[in-house]
C-alpha cells in the first residue's frame, strides 16, 4: 500500500467519525471497551488536581471515564473536528465541561506545552499514525519528568499479516501499520521513556472481532446498499482473525514512565 501521511490521516480521521464507526465499534474504538480502559487507567497513578490528556480521543468516552473514575482533569486531542464537538456535547451532558474539554490537534505535533501534563493515555491508535517515532517524542514532549503514559495498541507481525490487512483499509483497521511490541517497546524507550509493565490484551481483540462480524451480519440484512463495504469488513474479519489465530496479530498495552 502507498499513501501520503496526509491522506492515510484523513482517512483515518473521516472514517472514525461516521455513524458506521459507532455502529460497529461502539463509542469505545477500542478492543476490551470501558471495561479494559478502567483496569487500564488506575496504573497512571493520577487523581484530583492531575490533568491527563487523552491523545486521539475518539468521541470522549476514555476522557469522561478518566474524569469520572479518577478525578483528573482530562484534555482530549483528536484529529476530527466533528469527533471534538460530539466529545465536548458528552462531556456537558454528562456534567463534566469544566473537568474535560477537547481540541483538534495532531498526535504528531500536539497542541500543548511541554512537562504540562501529568499523565497520558493513547488507546488504539498508534497503529494509525504515520510517523510513530514523532507520536512518541511529542507524548514524551508534554508528560512531565516520572509521568506515566499508558499505550494500549494493536500489535503485530508484518511480514506474517495475510495481504488483504496491508490495504488501506487495513491501515485504517488499525491492522495494516500495526507494529511488533518489542518494537513499541524500543520506540518508547528510544523518545525517553522507562518501560514499566507491559500485558497482552488478545482476548479482547478477538471479542470486538466477533462483535463487529455481528454487527455486519445484521447490517447486511437491512443494507442492500451497502454491500460492497459490507463484504470488505467480512474479508478484514476472516483475515484478522486467522491472524490472530496463528499469533501475527494481538493486542496490548504498554505503561512507560517519562524519564
Amino acid at each position: 500500500m502507498t499513501a501520503a501521511p496526509a491522506e492515510l490521516k484523513s482517512c483515518c480521521a473521516a472514517a472514525y467519525s461516521t455513524a458506521a464507526a459507532r455502529f460497529l465499534l461502539g463509542d469505545s474504538f477500542h478492543p476490551g471497551g470501558s471495561e479494559l480502559t478502567s483496569r487500564l487507567i488506575r496504573q497512571l497513578d493520577v487523581g484530583i488536581g492531575s490533568t491527563v490528556a487523552d491523545v486521539a480521543s475518539g468521541l470522549g468516552a476514555s476522557a469522561l471515564q478518566l474524569a469520572r473514575e479518577l478525578g483528573c482533569n482530562v484534555v482530549g486531542v483528536e484529529l476530527s473536528p466533528s469527533n471534538v464537538v460530539a466529545a465536548t456535547d458528552a462531556a456537558a451532558a454528562a456534567g463534566l465541561g469544566g473537568q474535560v474539554h477537547f481540541v483538534v490537534g495532531d498526535a504528531e505535533a500536539l497542541p500543548l506545552e511541554a512537562a504540562s501534563v501529568d499523565g497520558a493515555l493513547c488507546e488504539c491508535a498508534l497503529c494509525t499514525f504515520p510517523d510513530k517515532q514523532t507520536s512518541a517524542a511529542e507524548l514524551a514532549r508534554v508528560l512531565r519528568p516520572d509521568a506515566r503514559l499508558l499505550l494500549a495498541d494493536m500489535v503485530a507481525e508484518p511480514d506474517r499479516l495475510p495481504d488483504e490487512l496491508h490495504s488501506l483499509a487495513g491501515w485504517v483497521a488499525c491492522v495494516g501499520d500495526a507494529r511488533p511490541l518489542p518494537e513499541l517497546s524500543a520506540l518508547l524507550a528510544g523518545a525517553g521513556f522507562v518501560i514499566e509493565r507491559v500485558q497482552r490484551h488478545d482476548a479482547a481483540l478477538a471479542a470486538l472481532l466477533d462483535r463487529v462480524e455481528a454487527r455486519l451480519r445484521t447490517a447486511a440484512l437491512v443494507g442492500d446498499g451497502l454491500r460492497a463495504g459490507i463484504e470488505e469488513g467480512r474479508v478484514l474479519i476472516r483475515a484478522a482473525r486467522a491472524a490472530l489465530g496463528h499469533g501475527s496479530l494481538g493486542y496490548a498495552s504498554i505503561l512507560a514512565r517519562r524519564r
